[in-house]
């Protein structure tokens, strides 16, 4: 059986980092993703005070985890690969809880924050004008 998922959307919260007591960065935030609605169908369903994205719980881990909290804030554009997983637990009275999440095994930064200096906002095609020089490239 195949369980895979891809998903593009803008993270609703910066990440959080934590590590686990034998030292694995674990990074969880919140994707919020877009129904694809037509623009006729998104407003009336705001309308109405439907859903027009869902969001989505992401959990990354290790050197990704870190990269993750690194660059990553609330309203960054992300795409995301992963595996849907469920859990549960015991909360302290003693209900159980149950969890469904994407356990991402690849994350890829659709847009860089402000510190980078490199966001969609600033894209400039003559940036990635082609290179006179083809006697260079080495294939």
């Amino acid at each position: 059986m195949l369980n895979s998922v891809i998903l593009i959307g803008r993270l609703t919260h910066d990440p959080e980092l934590k590590y686990t007591p034998s030292g694995v960065a674990v990074c969880n935030f919140t994707l919020a993703v877009d129904r694809g609605l037509n623009k006729q169908k998104k407003e009336e369903a705001e309308s109405k005070g439907y859903p027009t994205a869902d969001f989505i719980n992401i959990v990354v881990f290790n050197k990704q985890a870190e990269n993750c909290a690194s660059y990553l804030k609330k309203g960054s554009l992300a795409a995301v690969q992963g595996s849907i997983q469920t859990r549960n637990y015991n909360t302290k009275n003693g209900s159980k809880r149950y969890v469904t999440e994407i356990v991402a095994n690849r994350v890829q930064f659709l847009e860089w924050n402000n510190n980078n200096q490199n966001t969609t906002d600033n894209y400039d095609p003559d940036d990635y004008a082609e290179n006179s020089e083809d006697e260079n490239v080495p294939f």
